[in-house]
């Protein structure tokens, strides 16, 4: 049996890692008692007892977690901005390649992608991969995500009763172009120019859809809609999370759709001119939890769709 320990449960993506993995009988999960979680040495003892640590921490915290480690056979999966853009360790993100997913098999240091990262280089690195794109296009992205990406404080803002009327609309915010998931995007999409970032947090608990317009003329190769959404297919045939699809000429994309599931949906649109490619996925699934116990399985080398 797996032991497994979750520092930070008390959090949104902690508590959703708990209850997925409360209900599989493969997995012992190491728990503290409330007055003992932010204790440093109860949390050393539960770490170097734990197969696999998940990290559910502010980024100080999970670095320090980190420093922690004493045993050298714990698997450290890592919900945290704090080592997303380090080489030495894996990228939780094994649809984007087979060298992703072949990483993951050994690693003992695992990065969780961020939600609207997860959304923008399911798009963005293939195109630059593929050499479609080149490293320095101009990629602008925007993004509408449910307000559990929010974390526990802006949950009870959003669900408070009475509350904030401006609560009601759409709200954008990272206006200084200075958003935490920036360094990561262009990093792992392999970048040399940092994207364009808009995201905007919204009324309605989970989900997110994440937007990336293009310019043919500006693409290094310039394919057509549907030579591209070709090429996206190709690159991720046989995935069982992520799909492709054509874009409907009169449909809507709602945003929570995915609710509840680890999967990634990419939709390719546009005209003679401008493309549109557009993932949805659930900010708190394939954009957090779900896909830090899909990194956890491959890592202990089990099917990764167990108990998602």
């Amino acid at each position: 049996m797996t032991k497994v320990f979750i520092d930070g449960k008390a959090g949104t993506t902690g508590l959703q890692i708990f209850e997925r993995l409360e209900k599989r009988d493969d997995i012992f999960i190491i728990s503290l008692s409330e007055d003992m979680r932010k204790s440093v040495s109860a949390r050393r003892e539960a770490i170097n007892e734990a197969d696999v640590v998940f990290l559910c921490l502010p980024d100080d915290a999970a670095r320090e977690a980190v420093s922690l480690v004493e045993n050298e056979n714990t698997v450290v999966i890592d919900a945290s901005t704090a080592h997303r853009t380090r080489e030495d360790w894996a990228y939780g993100f094994p649809e984007l390649g087979p060298q992703f997913r072949e990483a993951l098999r050994t690693a003992k240091r695992i990065a969780n992608p961020g939600c609207y990262a997860s959304g923008f280089l399911s798009v963005a690195y293939p195109l630059v991969a593929l050499g479609i794109a080149a490293p320095d296009y101009p990629f602008v992205c925007h993004a509408v995500s449910g307000y559990s990406g929010a974390g526990k404080k802006g949950i009870a803002q959003y669900e408070a009763s009475p509350r904030e009327r401006l609560l009601d609309a759409p709200r954008l915010y990272a206006l200084t172009l200075a958003h935490k998931h920036l360094p990561e995007m262009k990093m792992r999409a392999g970048l040399t120019r940092v994207p364009v970032f808009n995201p905007y947090v919204c009324d309605f608990y989970a989900g997110m859809t994440v937007c990336v317009p293009l310019f043919r003329d500006l693409l290094a190769k310039k394919l057509s809609e549907e030579e591209i959404f070709e090429a996206l297919s190709r690159h991720y045939a046989g995935e069982r999370f992520v799909s492709v699809s054509r874009a409907s000429e009169d449909g809507f994309l709602s945003a929570n759709a995915l609710a509840g599931t680890n999967r990634l949906e990419i939709f390719v649109g546009g005209n003679e001119e401008q493309i549109l490619l557009a993932a949805r996925l659930d900010n708190l699934g394939k954009g957090a939890s779900g896909a830090a116990i899909q990194n956890m399985n491959i890592a202990l080398g089990l099917d990764e769709a167990l108990g998602l």
